[in-house]
C-alpha cells in the first residue's frame, strides 16, 4: 500500500481500544447529533462480526427491539463511538455469527464463558 495512505490511516487510529470478541454482549456508547445538541445513545446487543483491520475495520451489533432485530454497524476507531463495554463474554466457535438472523427467543442466544 501507498506510504502516504499509511501515514494518513495511522494517525486515525484510537490508543486506547476496548478488548471484545465475536458473541460478547456489549454495550456501545454512540454520539448523536439531533441538530445543534449532541447526545449520547447506548446500544446493547451482540457483536455478530467483525471485519478487516487497522483504520478501516468494523464491528456489527445485533440486537431485538420489540420483536425485530436490529443491527448497527461501526467503524472500531470512529470518534463517533464514545466506549464499549463488555456486559457478557460469550463462548462461539465461529467468527462470523450470522445465524443468529434466523433464530428467535432463547435459541438466539450465546452461552456465557464463566471465569
Amino acid at each position: 500500500m501507498n506510504e502516504i495512505i499509511k501515514k494518513i490511516e495511522a494517525a486515525q487510529l484510537k490508543e486506547n481500544v476496548d478488548e471484545f470478541r465475536i458473541g460478547d454482549t456489549v454495550r456501545v456508547s454512540a454520539k448523536i447529533k439531533e441538530g445543534n445538541r449532541e447526545r449520547v445513545q447506548v446500544f446493547e446487543g451482540i457483536v455478530i462480526k467483525r471485519q478487516n483491520g487497522g483504520a478501516r475495520e468494523t464491528f456489527t451489533v445485533r440486537k431485538t427491539s420489540n420483536g425485530v432485530g436490529v443491527e448497527k454497524t461501526w467503524p472500531l476507531h470512529s470518534p463517533v463511538i464514545e466506549k464499549i463495554v463488555v456486559v457478557r463474554r460469550g463462548k462461539v466457535r465461529r467468527a462470523k455469527l450470522n445465524y443468529l438472523r434466523d433464530r428467535v427467543g432463547k435459541a438466539a442466544k450465546v452461552k456465557e464463558v464463566l471465569r
